[in-house]
């Protein structure tokens, strides 16, 4: 069945087998009721439950056709598609993208949120083929995304943002280390490609539309050759396809965001160019346990998984980020895992944006709260189940202490230099955190997890098993005092250990 609009019916669906389960973008949130391809895990579901609006049953097929439809339309309108034909094949071209989970537009396009900048990303593992990575897909992946970004736009924006997620995910499934020389050259030429094939789609639709801005040609060379069989050539060539253009829609089109719930649905681990956290994470088992599995990256690193996904330090990311950047239009953000948001139906206090970790620490039920606000991390909660009042309330008030101090322009990181690695009961493995599998306290989990969030995803090792037993307890004055110091005042020497903040 055909419609007006040049699109034909769900007719991709039709033979998409789908289950059915109940589903919240986090734990606080209300599960709804979510269809989605069988095949396809619980995350994903998650994710649909954070991208749909509303509150009610959620199905992938009825949820995508919705905004496919509205960008065929608006494309037709606009006059970036001509003809039916056009229209079906940017139609059938985005529902393969996303039932192969390898492209979609970021949440605002899929709430029809009006206010949201438009963005698109596309999930590098899931262009891993038998050879290697499929650039020929790639690039008509790039090139579907700067015209769903043109649409989106009204196509009147300079400046688009198209980028790609879990480059770790796919480095670790060609088996190459994210800190190496040769995982490096695979990445630029990933992103080579990329700026190529999406300025050649911006030069294509300046020769239908108008051109803006001249081709620039001062880029450096890409690779001359990579690990990955034809890669580096398929880089060359979408570079010489933009050089070769008129004129170019776009002054800029490359632009690493920060992840929403599009990469979560996607399967992508990490957002950009992100180092993977660990090679495991933590889900609920089916009885409501928490269970320790291998990540997507893991699965596809096999063997190597524990060498390849080790936790790195910020010098690995550093490293990346600066061999990357001359292919980016803007700088890549902040190291943060792809995780779906909270959805965007609940209400969330005026001044900021909150976050919600539940772990169990030696067998301890821990809640962290944070509440952002403009200028960043502006107050944290702490909640214990199973320990006495008195020291509940203990932790309450050093909470509101530390609340009161970063309002008052204390730095995280001299919390967190003064809390980290502080040892008291319960301490043991955590349970709920993929980064964090140690801990000697909670307020050792609970800074360390601050520093992952909020400081540039700033990776502190964990304690040693014998660190976190009970026979372990420190001396007095690496125990947490009844009333800790505020690091306002430089914390007791004898407190700092021999682990030292990474950054």
């Amino acid at each position: 069945m055909t419609r007006a609009d040049g699109t034909t019916r769900d007719t991709a669906w039709e033979g998409v087998a789908l289950r059915r389960v109940r589903a919240g973008a986090d734990p606080d949130a209300e599960p709804r009721a979510v269809a989605l391809p069988a095949a396809w895990d619980d995350g994903a579901a998650a994710a649909l439950a954070a991208l749909a609006p509303g509150g009610g049953p959620v199905s992938l097929p009825r949820l995508a056709e919705d905004w496919i439809r509205r960008v065929v339309a608006r494309g037709r309108k606009l006059g970036v598609l001509t003809g039916s034909g056009e229209a079906e094949s940017l139609a059938a071209g985005l529902r393969d993208l996303l039932l192969t989970r390898r492209g979609a537009p970021g949440a605002g396009a899929w709430a029809n949120d009006a206010a949201a900048e438009p963005r698109f990303v596309l999930s590098l593992p899931a262009f891993l083929d038998e050879e290697g990575f499929d650039a020929e897909g790639y690039a008509e992946a790039v090139r579907l995304g700067v015209t769903v970004l043109e649409i989106l736009t009204g196509a009147k924006a300079v400046r688009l943002r198209l980028g790609f997620a879990d480059l770790a995910g796919l480095l670790a499934g060609l088996r190459l280390d994210y800190a190496a020389a040769e995982g490096r050259a695979v990445a630029v030429a990933v992103a080579a490609l990329t700026r190529g094939a999406a300025e050649a789609a911006s030069g294509g639709l300046a020769g239908r539309l108008g051109a803006r801005r001249p081709v620039l040609l001062a880029l450096p060379a890409p690779p001359e050759e990579t690990a990955v069989p034809g890669l580096a050539e398929a880089a060359r060539a979408a570079l010489d396809a933009a050089a070769g253009a008129p004129g170019l829609r776009h002054e800029s089109v490359l632009a690493l965001t920060a992840p929403d719930a599009a990469e979560a649905l996607l399967g992508a681990e990490t957002g950009g160019l992100a180092p993977a956290p660990a090679p495991t994470t933590h889900v609920a088992g089916p009885d409501g346990e928490v269970v320790e599995v291998p990540t997507r990256a893991a699965l596809l690193a096999g063997e190597e998984a524990a060498r390849l996904l080790a936790p790195r330090g910020p010098e690995a990311r550093a490293a990346m980020e600066a061999a990357l950047r001359p292919w980016l239009h803007a700088a890549a953000p902040a190291a943060v895992p792809a995780k779906a948001p909270r959805p965007a139906a609940r209400p969330r206090p005026a001044h900021g944006r909150g976050a919600v970790w539940k772990v169990t620490i030696g067998g301890h039920r821990v809640t962290l709260r944070t509440m952002e606000g403009a200028d960043g991390l502006e107050e944290i909660a702490l909640s214990l189940a199973k320990d006495g009042a008195a020291f509940r309330g203990m932790v309450d008030a050093f909470c509101h202490a530390v609340t009161a101090g970063l309002n008052g322009g204390v730095a995280l990181d001299e919390y967190v230099e003064g809390f980290a690695y502080t040892r008291f009961g319960p301490a043991g493995v955590v349970e709920g955190d993929p980064a964090i599998h140690r801990a000697s306290s909670v307020l050792d989990w609970a800074f360390r997890r601050l520093a992952l969030d909020h400081l540039g995803g700033r990776v502190l090792p964990d304690p040693s098993e014998e660190e976190c037993g009970a026979e372990s307890a420190g001396t007095p004055s690496q125990q947490l005092p009844l009333l800790p110091d505020l690091p306002s005042a430089p914390p007791p020497a004898a407190r700092r250990r021999a682990l030292k903040l990474v950054g």
